[in-house]
């Protein structure tokens, strides 16, 4: 008899919680949503205002306008590079 107490937990016990859960989904998938109503006035005494919250990080603000003269790119040489396969020469890549 000692080996039919956890057979019968595992069989039947422990299939509660998992039908419980599988109603649960049936339950929330059949629901209607709730359907707001509109205010009374209409669309008329509502204005649309957009909220955002500024960036926290410094680097995260917009770039400002470009300058009247506009953007210049500055364009250094490549640095040298050491392939470790030659050692003693350099290339440019």
């Amino acid at each position: 008899m000692q080996g039919f107490w956890p057979i019968f937990f595992l069989a039947v016990i422990l299939k509660i919680p998992v039908g419980l859960m599988l109603y649960l989904v049936y339950w929330a998938v059949k629901a209607q949503p709730e359907i707001e109503e509109a205010p009374e006035g209409g669309a008329e005494d509502h204005e649309f205002r957009r909220w955002q919250r500024p960036p926290r990080a410094p680097d995260a603000l917009p770039l400002p306008d470009c300058p009247p003269g506009g953007r210049t790119r500055v364009v250094t040489q490549p640095a040298t590079v050491r392939v470790a396969s030659a050692p003693g020469q350099t290339r440019r890549f």
